[in-house]
């Protein structure tokens, strides 16, 4: 019996992407192919890539160029470039870089192993198309073997938003949502493998409109069915879009105890003029209002977001108010970027802020964020949390959860990864919390 072929995945970017590797790796597991994390030994490398961040496809292209010597001492090696930059870049790939063997963008890895093979006869294919059949009706079951105690489940794909700054419309496409029950099927094969926590996935997660067997379900609904079954203890759902946050879905996180106090809610800018330039069709007033909603709800909720500085236009005055909404809010953490032009879109046409302005903008705001992170990890020291475990720490007899909040939390216990238990926070650390079993 021959040995099974290795494949190796680099995974860029997002939690989507994360899943989409590993349905792509379990996609080529039902042809023979086990996974493995050491490139050399690898008889398929595969890019996973994302679009996202500045430069995408720059930084793809020189890690293709780095697996050009593995490709001269292993002519066989199949090299594979998939996802966004995938998508975008299409053919211009494989005409910049030989050595790669296939292309095949984020809607179309179910058909992966037809691809692969046709590498093995020597051929080149892309594929980016954006094909009418369901990919994931194409795909595998999920494997039988145990998994670690959380996981990504994506419901939802595509984006019908069309933000100036972002190719993710270009690159996924327009909004679909998954059937309900295949949703539900998969949330309970993932539990019966010992998952008891699951992140729902989409670009907007809560414009989730999935068809149900009573009509169609609003991420509210798949959340209260999900909470139902048995084992699954926490629920999670990214990214969010602030105009699809109804007013069922902020009831279920008053309501639904499996539904966890965190939520990563974009806003990008806390200027009137700049929202509107970047197409948001929300106001900074009406998410202000929304977070207010949802505190009233869930009075702990923990806010995440996600800011643009140095957008074409920002002027010192439209910063500042974006520094404003960062205070009135008090983010649990976030995420912040300088602004950079992605091909296509629109805001690229339009002249950027000066890098040098740019750069102390986002210095200034990093500052404000890092502020109220550690604030609102201290406050914590002193609490009891609930703390899933999902591995073991650096030292010995530790382990390794996430709180409700997302906290990382280091903990002295002989629990093992999947437990679930109340621990009282002792100290906060920069980048995680430390506490102790209570009881």
């Amino acid at each position: 019996m021959s040995a099974p072929k290795k494949l190796f995945i680099k995974t860029y970017g997002c939690q989507m992407n994360v899943y989409d590797s590993e349905r792509m790796a379990e996609a080529m597991g039902a042809e023979g192919y086990v996974t493995t994390d050491v490139a050399e030994e690898a008889d398929m490398v595969l890019l996973n890539t994302c679009h996202i961040r500045e430069k995408a496809a720059e930084k793809v292209y020189s890690d293709l160029g780095r697996l050009r010597p593995l490709k001269l001492a292993n002519p066989d090696l199949k090299i594979g470039v998939a996802g966004c930059v995938a998508q975008a870049e299409g053919a211009e790939i494989l005409k910049r870089m030989p050595l790669v063997d296939l292309v095949v963008g984020p809607q179309s890895y179910h058909r992966l192993p037809a691809m692969a093979k046709a590498a093995e006869a020597g051929e080149k294919t892309v594929d980016t198309d954006f094909p009418e059949e369901d990919k994931f009706d194409h795909l595998p079951d999920r494997p039988k073997a145990a998994v670690r105690p959380t996981a990504f489940l994506t419901v939802q794909e595509g984006c019908d938003k069309f933000c100036a700054f972002c190719v993710v419309p270009y690159t996924r496409g327009a909004e679909v949502s998954r059937p309900a029950e295949r949703i539900m099927s998969e949330a309970r094969g993932l539990v019966e493998k010992g998952v008891r926590e699951i992140t729902l996935l989409g670009q907007n997660v809560n414009a989730y409109h999935g068809a149900g067997p009573d009509g169609d379900w609003t991420l509210a609904r798949l959340v209260r069915e999900l909470a139902k079954v048995d084992g699954l203890e926490r629920i999670r759902y990214t990214t969010s879009h602030p105009n699809d946050m109804g007013d069922d879905l902020i009831a279920a996180h008053g309501e639904e105890p499996k539904l966890m106090p965190y939520l990563h809610l974009p806003v990008q800018s806390g200027s009137d003029r700049i929202l509107k330039a970047m197409n948001r069709k929300h106001t900074a007033e009406d998410y202000l209002r929304l977070i207010d909603r949802i505190r009233a709800a869930r009075p702990d909720m923990m806010m995440s977001g996600d800011f643009i500085v140095g957008f074409p236009g920002e002027t010192d005055a439209d910063f500042d108010a974006t520094m404003d909404l960062i205070r009135a809010v008090n983010y649990g953490m976030a995420y912040s970027f300088k602004y950079s032009a992605r091909p296509g879109t629109p805001a690229a046409e339009k002249a950027p802020v000066p890098a040098e302005v740019a750069d102390a903008r986002l210095q200034t705001l990093q500052a404000l964020i890092t502020e109220q992170q550690r604030a609102t990890q201290e406050a914590m020291v002193g609490r009891e949390v609930s703390v899933l475990f999902e591995k073991p720490g650096r030292l010995p007899g530790q382990m390794v959860g996430k709180s409700d909040y997302l906290h990382a939390a280091h903990v002295q216990t002989d629990l093992r990864p999947g437990d679930i238990a109340k621990v009282r926070i002792t100290k906060s650390a920069p980048n995680s919390l430390a506490g102790e079993i209570v009881g």
